[in-house]
């Protein structure tokens, strides 16, 4: 996860994760600024800009709009320390939502395979 939105980061982020020469589609951020001196096709867009009821990016909207009604629903809180664990759950139940069962069949699968997860190895705390 990125630790700040510096444009120093933002690019890191892009760099590892978009080819020079991908259309980039970011918010109004001016950290986002140097992504075309960097090779990328930028397309920044400002939310005040979008159109009454617009969303910009509105898938992104809708998932992490779904996330976070799972979390406060499901959990009631969550720790930055257990956070990776509860999106790495959020992710695996999404990816199956249209098939319940073959999301329980691979969990009996997994769990009859693995050794179970310690508290530590969910904390990524040194052993």
């Amino acid at each position: 996860m990125l630790g700040n939105s510096r444009s120093t980061t933002l690019e890191a982020f892009t760099k590892a994760t978009a080819t020079p020469g991908s259309l980039v589609h970011t918010d109004g951020l001016l950290s986002y600024r140097g992504l075309a001196k960097l090779g990328y096709r930028h397309r920044p867009r400002a939310q005040a800009s979008a159109a009454p009821g617009e969303h910009l990016l509105p898938r992104a909207h809708r998932a992490i709009s779904n996330l976070k009604a799972w979390m406060h629903g499901t959990h009631r809180g969550v720790s930055d320390e257990h956070l990776p664990v509860y999106l790495d759950e959020y992710v695996f139940r999404h990816n199956r939502r249209g098939t319940p069962m073959a999301a329980f069949q691979t969990l009996l699968g997994l769990g009859a395979i693995h050794r179970p997860t310690t508290y530590r190895q969910i904390t990524r705390r040194a052993a």
